[in-house]
């Protein structure tokens, strides 16, 4: 490394502005001031040179680095600016990383354009390494050659660069890994929802098919039930009009097993017609207002003579309340209570209670019955789940009425109750909302002991299309000591009533080609001009046929007739005309 020269010394210097002013002070002595002040900031911009944060230098594109402050010492490595002092060789090969071409560069573009600024390139410190650095560089006016500039150190900044764009490209890695991810993510998740979408068209087709073998179902079974239900009515009429006769005990032991076997027959079918229209959500309750013994005048009525038979007493309270329900869906409530109290009571009393709870009315059915385990209660609401499970000659019934019964409660958001302690008896209840409107009280009271028949000797037609009902029917009520005239149509009843009008109709719903009973009923209390008392009797279900008879203002009584409620149904609608 070549030792600063005198030309160097004297660089510096003039780089600093030092000089001999000695002799000039001693001749202008206007100018000494002056002087002293030049003096001080010359001072002043060897201190900011020295201690310049940046590394400063002045050099020659001939000979090289003539001046350096400590800063750009340090900066290199070396302790002394003086080791900085490096010859134009030792710029090019020393300094440089990348030789005396970059310097020759460098100098080019002074020449021509006479500054460089922002200018980065990598210098070689005292230790081999190497040293990020940012230059400005200006070639000094009139002074060919001579460059003087700024360096400052951004080995830290290009670290931090690179990393960050080492950062970057691991990102944009990650990013097109993460991508990747997704899109295989994505192509999984449209094949999933192609899937999906493909299940779901299965199982819509599947609950298509289910839905059209159900109505299907729902049809056959409205078509056939028409049909079994007709000569199960015929067996059933002509199996009560035997029970009623005094036979040999043989053969009323014969008769009385064909009656259960009849009945049987009876609750099942007609339960599994309810079961399904209630699944279908076919049933729509029909709300208005009704007085308690308009609801429980009928009950009565119908279950004294079963449970009489069976040995009961059955025992009746209620007040004059009003309650707003459907009387036809309440009615089937308080039905199948009161016949399973009668089928599960051995001896003792039966209960039909009303009691006030605020708003509401519970309707109670108690019996002295066996009773119904704590562990059983939550499953007797299920389908086909019958009170008792002893043997098979014991079970009664088929387990549908309280599935019924829990189905219709659901329908008109009643709240049911149970309990019951085995082997002292049952209470199953139902609240109805209290209406505030009373209606005017009904024509049928509750039958009281020792009321007189009114049956015998009253002229009746039986209006209906099968011959077989119109036997059997004519043989019951000839029995309970009516006239009974029967017909099949509208046309054989004028014929057969010889221009007398009969004290009561009984007409089916269904007749032949399309006639319906309501409209025969309605013709011929128009033909004899009076409101005939009529009942109609049907296998029909649905609701259309309930609001017929609505507008007709007759009661209903469903195919297989019990001749109990028929028999309770005759007396009061005749102990009313009376």
């Amino acid at each position: 490394m070549a030792k600063p020269s005198d030309e160097q010394q004297r660089a510096l210097t003039g780089l600093l502005g030092l000089g001999s002013h000695s002799a000039r002070k001693s001749h202008y002595p206007e100018l000494a001031a002056r002087l002293d002040d030049l003096e001080a900031e010359r001072n002043r911009y060897k201190w900011l040179f020295e201690n310049a944060v940046h590394g400063i230098f002045q050099a020659s594109l001939h000979d090289g680095m003539r001046a350096a402050n400590p800063a750009l010492a340090h900066m290199l490595g070396y302790q002394d600016p003086q080791e900085v002092l490096f010859s134009l060789t030792d710029l090019g090969s020393t300094l440089f990383v990348d030789g005396a071409q970059e310097l020759e560069a460098i100098g080019e573009i002074l020449r021509h354009q006479r500054s460089l600024h922002g200018y980065e390139t990598r210098l070689r410190r005292k230790d081999g390494s190497h040293l990020d650095v940012l230059m400005n560089l200006l070639l000094k006016p009139g002074q060919e050659g001579l460059v003087e500039g700024f360096v400052s150190d951004i080995t830290e900044r290009k670290l931090a660069q690179r990393r960050l764009q080492q950062l970057n490209d691991e990102l944009e890695q990650r990013v097109v890994a993460r991508t990747d991810e997704l899109l295989e993510a994505n192509r999984n998740l449209q094949q999933q929802i192609t899937q999906r979408k493909q299940i779901a068209k299965a199982l819509r087709d599947a609950r298509d098919a289910a839905e059209a073998a159900n109505h299907s179902k729902d049809k056959y079974l409205a078509a056939a039930s028409h049909d079994l239900l007709q000569p199960l009515n015929a067996a059933r009429l002509l199996i009560s009009t035997l029970r009623e006769r005094k036979l040999p005990e043989a053969e009323q032991v014969l008769v009385e097993r064909t009656h259960q076997a009849l009945e049987g027959a009876e609750d099942l079918l007609t339960d599994l017609l309810d079961i399904s229209r209630l699944d279908q959500a076919a049933v729509k309750p029909d709300i208005a207002s009704y007085r308690l013994d308009e609801l429980l005048g009928p009950l009565v009525s119908e279950f004294q003579s079963v449970a009489q038979a069976a040995g009961l007493n059955l025992r009746v309270h209620m007040a004059d309340y009003a309650i707003s329900t459907d009387l036809r869906l309440m009615t089937r409530i308080l039905r199948n209570f009161l016949s399973n109290a009668c089928r599960y009571t051995d001896d003792g009393s039966i209960l039909l209670a009303a009691r006030r709870r605020g708003e509401m009315l519970r309707l109670e059915v108690w019996d002295t019955g066996r009773g119904i385990a704590a562990d059983r209660l939550d499953s007797i609401f299920l389908e086909f789940n019958q009170l008792d499970v002893g043997r098979a000659a014991d079970r009664k019934g088929v387990g549908l009425g309280l599935a019924i019964v829990e189905r219709i409660a659901k329908i008109l958001g009643y709240r049911i109750g149970v309990h019951s302690l085995p082997g002292r008896g049952s209470m199953f209840s139902i609240e109805v909302p209290l209406s505030d409107e009373v209606p005017l009280p009904v024509s049928q009271a509750v039958p009281q002991p020792g009321t007189g028949n009114p049956l015998p000797g009253r002229r009746l037609l039986v209006i209906d299309n099968e011959v077989s009902i119109l036997q059997s029917m004519g043989a019951l009520l000839g029995q309970w000591g009516c006239e009974v005239l029967v017909a099949t149509d509208e046309a054989a009843a004028l014929a057969v009533l010889g221009g007398q009008a009969p004290e009561l109709i009984l007409a089916d719903y269904h007749l032949d080609h399309g006639v319906v009973g309501c409209d025969v009923v309605r013709h011929l209390r128009e033909h004899f001009h009076q409101d005939i008392p009529a009942v109609i009797i049907t296998a029909d279900r649905t609701d259309h046929c309930r609001r017929a008879l609505q507008r007709l203002n007759a009661p209903l009584l469903n195919k297989p007739v019990k001749p109990g409620k028929l028999r309770a149904v005759l007396s009061q609608l005749l102990g009313a005309s009376a």
